[in-house]
């Protein structure tokens, strides 16, 4: 089926900064695109706080991420790094671009973490999609700022933040692949690892070593064994090789029980 560039968006994601999502999920959103879906990412913020880098190696690190990952459209917010806050202001912001993208399942950090920028992007995230369907919303006045990384939606214009049409993401659902917490569903990403880790290593001026923050970040080759590790304990979870874990607070619906996934001895 050939896609518009101008269709909603089935699964977007948004993160605090550039690279969280390829951390947390960028194994599902591949998939989802693998699928046919459009996916997209929204990063929060430019990183201009990073011990590492600049926000504009950043920004080029996160266009060459999104193409591995096969997002339609990526974008930054201009909130500060290390300041998220989950003000009237970021909220209108975040509420434009959902309106824009008009996404049905929204994947927000979990909301609990030890970067305070995280778990406030997930209350952040949350109250952004319940303002963004309310009829009477105005973001005529919406301070908008998106620094495009990749996709034919880059530049929000003021007349998409005006007449786009009021929209609620129908699934929200949080990735919680760094707090420990018991999953509500994992998602099978072994057909999809290694490009995840593609997209991960992209970011180059974090994760090649370098002696800013040499204390801090790992070096280069423990890092596809850490991210390894992390998807083999979630993928022996459910039986598959590599998962990545999601919470959803909503009570699941089955209508089969004999199609129910994951044996229990």
């Amino acid at each position: 089926m050939t896609r518009s560039p101008n269709d909603p968006i089935s699964v977007l994601a948004i993160a605090a900064h550039r690279d969280d999502v390829e951390q947390t999920c960028g194994g599902t959103l591949l998939k989802m695109a693998e699928r046919g879906h459009r996916t997209a990412i929204l990063d929060l913020t430019r990183g201009e706080m990073g011990t590492r880098g600049t926000a504009a190696d950043r920004a080029r690190e996160a266009a060459e991420s999104a193409r591995f990952l096969r997002v339609a459209w990526r974008g930054a917010l201009d909130i500060p790094d290390a300041r998220v806050e989950n003000s009237w202001e970021n909220r209108l912001k975040v509420a434009a671009v959902i309106r824009m993208l008009q996404p049905r399942v929204v994947i927000l950090p979990y909301e609990k973490g030890r970067h305070p920028d995280h778990y406030t992007a997930s209350k952040l995230g949350y109250e952004a999609c319940f303002l963004a369907g309310l009829k009477k919303l105005d973001l005529s006045k919406a301070g908008i700022d998106i620094e495009p990384a990749i996709g034919d939606k880059s530049q929000i214009t003021r007349s998409q933040i005006t007449n786009s049409p009021p929209h609620r993401p129908f699934k929200i659902i949080y990735a919680s692949l760094y707090y420990e917490v018991r999953p509500t569903f994992v998602v099978d990403i072994t057909e999809q690892f290694d490009r995840r880790v593609e997209a991960l290593l992209a970011y180059r001026s974090q994760y090649e070593d370098q002696a800013a923050g040499a204390g801090l970040f790992p070096t280069h080759k423990e890092i596809r064994d850490r991210v390894e590790t992390m998807a083999r304990f979630y993928g022996l979870l459910v039986g598959v090789r590599y998962g990545e874990p999601f919470v959803q607070n909503e009570v699941g619906l089955v209508d089969d029980l004999t199609a129910l996934p994951v044996q229990s001895l």
